[in-house]
């Protein structure tokens, strides 16, 4: 769908979840009409029939619906999006594809910033909305692969690529609407201020719930080694105690002790790292976390949460990157090291990461792949404490 440009606009890669009911409802409360750009031509049609749909609050205690008008979809493939993505009033794009993805929406972002210098069309930012560390810049690299040697030029002093942190639970959600989605009351979007262009005198973007920081590098860790490493960690611990969901399994006290002390681990290395945050933030930041997890109505299936299990092993992500800071300040480890075992130890056929993670340890056996996954020699003490926990856990899996 053309939209008839007459406001500020934003354009929205991913109408999925976390476009729908975090990135989408934040910009359209800030006065943009927001064009989601997805593959799933089902979900643009009924955008682009309704022009609205409704965001349910799944708090206890603080329940409601918010509905969010102003909308409108296109075909991310289509031919018609980098004219949109050109428009003078555009002047946000924000994705939430997942990073897989990112490189495949580079083309049309590239050929609109093509048709943006040719047209004068003024600033755009780029913020990528993914769960992982430097998406925009990843963003960057791939649509920078399709400019030419003159709009590369042109995107460097006209187009910002700002990383981000954001955070809120978004979980499946069934409703008669098929557009609807089901969110905490909890979010946060951390942008990160240098690339950014076009901010206004408050020293914003004019954006309600977004934060802008010099200290981008810090709030990413804060999540990454206390909601993301928990969340992980609670969902395979419930799954080898054949839990279904991360309420279900954080009423386990058992599991609980190790979340939480996962969590003050890597919080004791954050605040090492980043004197920004306090100790006694950190503890809030932990205990608000954990309510988040208790919240019976989010209800968030392990194997979602738990799903591509080599990703969060990898060296700088949930599981290990607190693991790796905390050995820098040579501070305890013991819990996070129950995290990566149960990580290790987690099953599901239908999710290709856990099937291979689980045919390597069968050929190679476990010491081999702990080495080969964090990188740590059979005689250090990290080795030893996740050899241990695996034994553990292993134990663990099959009284359940």
């Amino acid at each position: 769908m053309v939209v008839d440009h007459k406001q500020l606009c934003a354009i929205h890669f991913g109408a999925g979840n976390i476009g729908r009911g975090f990135i989408g409802p934040l910009l359209v409360q800030s006065g943009y009409h927001v064009t989601f750009a997805d593959i799933d031509t089902d979900v643009i049609n009924k955008a682009n029939e309704h022009r609205e749909y409704a965001v349910h609050t799944l708090e206890p205690k603080k329940r409601g619906t918010t509905t969010v008008t102003d909308i409108s979809g296109i075909v991310s493939t289509s031919d018609q999006l980098p004219n949109e993505i050109a428009a003078p009033d555009v002047k946000l794009v924000t994705t939430s594809v997942g990073l897989p993805v990112l490189p495949k929406i580079a083309g049309p972002i590239a050929r609109g910033i093509s048709q943006r210098r040719k047209a004068g069309s003024g600033p755009l930012n780029v913020i990528a909305c993914e769960n992982g560390v430097g998406a925009t810049e990843k963003l960057r690299e791939a649509v920078f692969e399709h400019l030419s040697e003159e709009d590369k030029k042109y995107a460097k002093e006209h187009v910002g690529f700002a990383n981000c942190s954001v955070d809120r639970i978004v979980p499946p959600f069934e409703n008669d609407s098929p557009l609807d989605v089901g969110v905490e009351d909890f979010c946060e979007w951390i942008v990160e201020r240098g690339p950014l262009t076009g901010i206004d005198n408050s020293g914003t973007l004019g954006i309600k719930g977004m934060a802008l920081t010099d200290d981008l590098p810090g709030y990413v860790e804060r999540k990454l080694f206390t909601f993301n490493c928990g969340h992980a960690t609670t969902a395979y611990l419930g799954f080898l105690k054949g839990y279904p969901t991360i309420f279900d399994s954080i009423q386990d006290e058992e599991i609980l002790r190790i979340v939480e002390g996962a969590m003050q681990e890597g919080g004791a290395a954050l605040v090492k790292k980043h004197p920004t945050f306090t100790l006694d933030e950190q503890q809030k930041y932990i205990r608000r976390t954990l309510d988040r997890f208790r919240n019976p109505n989010v209800v968030d299936n392990v194997k979602r949460v738990g799903r591509q299990p080599l990703r969060k092993l990898a060296k700088n992500d949930r599981l290990l990157g607190p693991v790796y800071t905390a050995r820098e300040y040579r501070l305890p480890i013991d819990n996070l090291a129950r995290g990566i075992a149960a990580a290790m130890l987690y099953e599901n056929d239908e999710d290709e990461q856990a099937a291979e993670l689980k045919n390597e340890i069968e050929q190679q056996g476990v010491r081999n792949v702990i080495t080969k996954l964090t990188g740590f020699n059979e005689d250090s003490e990290e080795f030893k404490k996740i050899q241990g926990s695996y034994d553990v856990l292993m134990r663990m899996k099959a009284r359940n």
